[in-house]
């Protein structure tokens, strides 16, 4: 008896040490993490970025992308279709706003055809 007591006493003294006071939600959480550290946030907008690449085009347009990396708000990508490159490059600046809209933010300055 006295010991099923003190487990009482000490899970209630347990519980009231674990009450959060300052409770915020995981949307918040992660926005001050990222807020905090903005490096790991760039690097998720860097993933976006060439992700939305990659669902923006058609998958028949997609195959002749070789590589694509993103550095210092810059989209490189490099194409293994001359014509498909200088159409893009025509329409460039319509890229650059469809796929920030896709990222959610304006990340992209520029976007290198090579």
């Amino acid at each position: 008896m006295l010991c099923s007591m003190l487990s009482k006493a000490m899970l209630n003294r347990w519980r009231n040490n674990m009450k959060r006071r300052n409770a915020q939600t995981v949307g918040e959480a992660i926005r001050e993490f990222f807020s905090e550290n903005p490096a790991f946030y760039n690097k998720i907008l860097e993933a976006s970025a060439i992700d939305a690449w990659k669902n923006k085009l058609s998958p028949g347009l997609a195959n002749y992308t070789q590589s694509i990396y993103v550095r210092d708000h810059v989209l490189y990508v490099s194409l293994s279709s001359s014509v498909l490159r200088n159409e893009l490059m025509l329409n460039r600046e319509h890229l650059i706003r469809s796929l920030n809209a896709a990222i959610g933010e304006p990340f992209l300055r520029n976007i290198i055809l090579r």
